[in-house]
């Protein structure tokens, strides 16, 4: 497959390393990287609510999801050389190189409760972590609200890994390692 524009969609497992892999690589390739959780935090804060509030109101109100997917959309028409994290760009922009992080639950909750820890509880929220247990039920539940929510929206299954055209268990490798094997991945399909 070569692609005709270049154009990288992260999807994965919460703690997979999706954000760090796709910051070090949009630095290695001089790439814009968009990160729409930051776009859907900041609605959140536009609609003076905290995040977990935020993500309440889009299970029964579609028409948040509607202006950060046209977002998207305009992202992958009109733009080129760039990164983007997001659960369904994959979907929304079908030209990109799709990749897809996967960890193992209790590892993915652990690698976000030691980043929760050194982020001072991320954007000061009081959410009631105290554990990685806590990290690992939050993020169980918001996985399966996310996917029915895809699912109900646009008919799409986010863990159907047939739809990506790179999937790597980051579990057991360095961030270095991760970085390597995206990399090499993509760069096969523009040369």
């Amino acid at each position: 497959m070569k692609l005709k524009k270049h154009i990288i969609s992260f999807n994965g497992d919460h703690g997979s390393g999706k954000s760090t892999i796709a910051k070090k690589l949009a630095k290695e390739l001089g790439y814009r990287r968009f990160y729409m959780g930051k776009i859907a935090r900041n609605m959140a804060k536009e609609h003076n609510m905290s995040y977990a509030e935020f993500l309440e109101l889009l299970k029964n109100n579609p028409s948040y999801d509607k202006k950060i997917d046209d977002y998207v959309i305009n992202l992958g028409k009109k733009e080129n050389n760039f990164i983007i994290e997001s659960r369904t760009a994959w979907h929304f922009i079908p030209q990109s190189f799709k990749v897809y992080l996967r960890v193992e639950p209790t590892e993915g909750a652990r690698r976000m409760f030691a980043d929760y820890q050194r982020d001072n509880h991320r954007n000061n929220e009081s959410t009631g972590i105290k554990t990685v247990k806590d990290i690992l039920a939050i993020s169980k539940n918001r996985k399966e609200a996310d996917d029915k929510r895809y699912k109900k929206l646009y008919n799409i299954d986010t863990n159907d890994m047939s739809q990506y055209d790179l999937v790597v268990d980051t579990t057991n490798l360095t961030k270095n390692e991760v970085l390597q094997i995206v990399k090499n991945a993509y760069e096969k399909t523009i040369s």
